[in-house]
């Protein structure tokens, strides 16, 4: 019985990735494994792969794809929901925001976040907020 569960899991595993649905999980040394996943699955939400109201897969599937124990994964998801990011319906499981202000609003935290870091390395090789700023128009200008 153990094998045949092993090789339904394995089976699975293999039709989302042939699906696409299975993605690379990356946890780094140091940081709550929990955060990472918020922070992976927040990048998700905003960039575009969970799609405004996708149902996402269950907790125990997630937790399965990224090798975590699923009350780690529970904690992530719950986080979410009590930033808006997803909400739950009792009995079809949980769905990324439709709310197009919430979005809006997670682009404008990630580009600020985003544009501080950036803005800080190029302060430690001793560049002004002009020479930024410059540097910044030229890099949008060069990409259009």
């Amino acid at each position: 019985m153990q094998q045949s569960g092993t090789i339904l899991t394995l089976y699975n595993r293999r039709l989302k990735q042939e699906k696409g649905k299975q993605m690379e999980w990356n946890f780094k040394n140091g940081i709550p494994i929990y955060t990472q996943i918020v922070d992976e699955l927040t990048m998700r939400i905003a960039s575009g792969q969970y799609s405004p109201g996708d149902k996402l897969e269950s907790v125990r599937d997630l937790a399965m794809d990224a090798g975590v124990n699923p009350n780690t994964m529970q904690r992530a998801l719950a986080e979410l929901e009590r930033r808006g990011l997803v909400f739950s319906e009792r009995t079809s499981g949980r769905f990324v925001t439709k709310d197009e202000n919430t979005l809006k609003e997670l682009h404008e935290e990630l580009a600020g976040k985003y544009f501080e870091e950036l803005t800080d390395k190029l302060r430690k090789i001793g560049m002004s907020g002009e020479e930024i700023a410059s540097a910044v128009k030229k890099w949008l200008e060069g990409i259009r």
